[in-house]
């Protein structure tokens, strides 16, 4: 009966041995994977810190393409407003030239009007 006992007990302690051995095989393959996931997590980290930068970026070139068009927009109304400006001037400048012209009409007119005078005289 005792070595029936001990045999017993020696099977227990090696399903316990065994037992142990797999606990610790699973434990160590749970480490492996937290191991893993704590290198991708780090990736994942690195990643979004890089589009975050990618981001800002962009937002800055944005913002300076927006100032550069406004820009353009205030050097097209300048363009537009000395535009118009100029029209405005060579209206002017085509009234007087016409005004100048009947008066010069007019002068040689009367230039010849006197010099008949004279040669009739």
């Amino acid at each position: 009966q005792t070595a029936k006992a001990t045999e017993e007990i020696a099977a227990q302690i090696g399903g316990m041995q065994s037992a142990t051995g797999e606990a610790v095989g699973a434990i160590r393959s749970i480490g492996e994977v937290i191991g893993q996931m704590s290198e991708i997590a780090t990736s994942i980290s690195a990643a979004v810190e890089e589009q975050g930068a990618a981001t800002d970026e962009i937002a800055q070139t944005m913002s300076r393409a927006a100032d550069g068009t406004q820009t353009v927009a205030g050097n097209i109304t300048g363009v537009t407003e000395a535009a118009n400006e100029t029209g405005t001037a060579s209206a002017q400048v085509l009234s007087a030239a016409g005004e100048l012209s009947k008066n010069a009409a007019t002068l040689a007119d009367q230039v010849d009007r006197f010099l008949e005078r004279i040669r009739a005289a």
